[in-house]
Parts: C-alpha cells; structure tokens; sequence
C-alpha cells in the first residue's frame, strides 16, 4: 500500500474554527483521479475519533484522491483535538452551520487553498459521512455540481429528531444533557438546533435535497444499527435519483468500532470495499 502524508489545516469562518487534515498518497495510485473525498463525521463524533483516520488513510491509497476530514464547527472538539474542550460550541451546534462549514471546505478547495494551506484543485469531489453528518452532506452535495459521488454511512433522515429531544415547553434557557458514553462527560445541547429547524427546515431536508437531484448515492448501513434505523437508509436510496443501498448484516452503526481505534473489523472492511468501489467508478478523471 502507497505511503499516506496526512497535512493539517486550520479554516476560520464566520462561525468559528474549522480544523482539518488532507491526506494524499506519496506516489501515483491508480486510478490516479486528482480528485477529492470529503468525510463528514456524526454527531459527538470528530475527525480523529474511531475509524476516521484509518478510512481516510485507506481511500486516499485505494482511489488515489486526496481525503479531507474536518470537525464542524459545532463539534465541541477545540485546539487539542482529541476532547470536547469546547461544550459552548458543541451546545449551539446546527445543521446550518454544518451545511455552512462543508460548503467552506468546498470553497476552499476549489480556490485550491484551505486556510493557509494549499491544496491541489480537485478533478471532482466525493463526500462520505456518517451519521447526522449525512444531513448536511445530501443538502450540499444535491445543489453542487462538482460533487460526483456521495456516500453515507448510518445516515439519519430526520433532523427533527433533534427537536423531539426538547420538550413541547422547552424555554429558550432549556438544555438537553447528552452523554458521552466513552468517557462519562455530559455535553450540553442548547435549543439552537431547534430554533434553525423551525427557521431553515424546508432548507434542511435532506431526503427532499436529494429527490431535487444530486450524485449517484452509496447508502451503507448496520442491519443492527442501535442509533439510527436502517429505515433511514432505505429512505435516503429510495429519495436519490441514482442510488444503491447495502445492509451489512449484524452490524451496529459504527460498524462494530469503538474508540480509540483498534483495528478494522470485518464490518468497516466491507463498508471501506463499497465506498472504494462507488468512489473509483464515479470520480474517474474522464478520458
């Protein structure tokens, strides 16, 4: 397997700081596409935790594509990169600050800088997320052409499943304490994610994003998926003009990984088999 360098960048938006790595092969992979892969994390996810590393590593050999992982800005994971140092940011987290921050990283690889780093202009782009990261990722990636391929992994459909998690008389001061279940640390979650469904929820669908158009769709998913149904996934290849869905039978939805990363499971590899694969048919450079 090719050498991967694994390059940091820091992107300031209006919304805050968006800390990534690019990772790239040290010599010519075929196919050698000089295209793009974009990998959105889920919610109390980040781009170190669990597998991501290790799947970035893996496609940027395989597809020969640079991969981008980053945090949303709303992650609640600051400077250290390796804990929920910023609660106030995990606290006032929305989709459209995810939309805006994936829409920052597009720009900025287009323009072939991100933050004061810079990056080869992509031939096309990819974008992979898991979890609630599939949300801003369908918007995204169904109104902008130069995405060719997109794949989700235990995506969720519903972002009013956010909502549901505030009661009916819920006052603006109301938090919802999540938990981290790795580390025992409570995580507030504010009511404005509530309030940009209510402002943005048409804007916001991500099953209406993708019937409106969009890339040839991926949907994998754990048949024993524990946090998001595999009801979703059936919901986002039946939204998508073009789409495939695999179920990986026992599978739960970090496909049988924990954190920190011990190694692949045979779960991950063949989910890491699939999305090679839709990558490399659909981000080919065209003769």
């Amino acid at each position: 397997m090719s050498t991967v360098a694994r390059i940091p960048f820091l992107l300031a938006t209006p919304r805050g700081a968006v800390r990534g790595d690019i990772r790239e092969t040290g010599g010519r992979v075929e196919p050698d596409s000089g295209a793009a892969i974009v990998v959105c994390h889920g919610f109390k996810g980040f781009k170190d935790w669990g597998f991501f590393p290790a799947v970035g590593d893996d496609l940027a050999a395989r597809t020969g594509s640079s991969v981008i992982g980053f945090n949303f800005g709303g992650s609640g994971v600051g400077s250290d990169l390796g804990r929920f140092s910023e609660p106030e940011a995990f606290a006032t987290a929305t989709f459209s600050g995810e939309v805006a921050d994936l829409d920052a990283v597009l720009d900025g690889l287009a323009a072939g800088r991100l933050g004061d780093t810079s990056v080869r202009t992509p031939t096309a782009i990819g974008v992979l997320a898991h979890s609630r990261g599939a949300i801003a990722a369908s918007v995204v990636a169904s109104r902008r052409p130069e995405v060719r391929a997109l794949v989700l992994w235990g995506g969720l459909s519903r972002p009013e499943r956010y909502a549901e998690l505030f009661p009916a008389d819920a006052g603006d001061d109301h938090v919802v304490e999540i938990r981290n279940q790795r580390t025992g640390e409570v995580l507030p979650l504010g009511r404005s994610v509530v309030d940009d469904l209510e402002k943005h929820g048409t804007e916001l669908d991500p099953l209406a994003a993708l019937r409106s158009g969009g890339p040839p769709l991926l949907v994998v998913h754990g048949a024993n998926d524990e946090a998001v149904s595999p009801a979703d996934g059936r919901a986002y290849a039946a939204a998508a003009p073009e789409a495939e869905f695999v179920e990986i039978p026992g599978a739960g939805h970090t496909f049988d990984v924990r954190h920190p990363y011990l190694g692949a499971t045979p779960a991950l590899i063949r989910a890491l088999d699939h999305t090679a694969d839709h990558f490399r048919q659909h981000l080919r450079a065209e003769s």
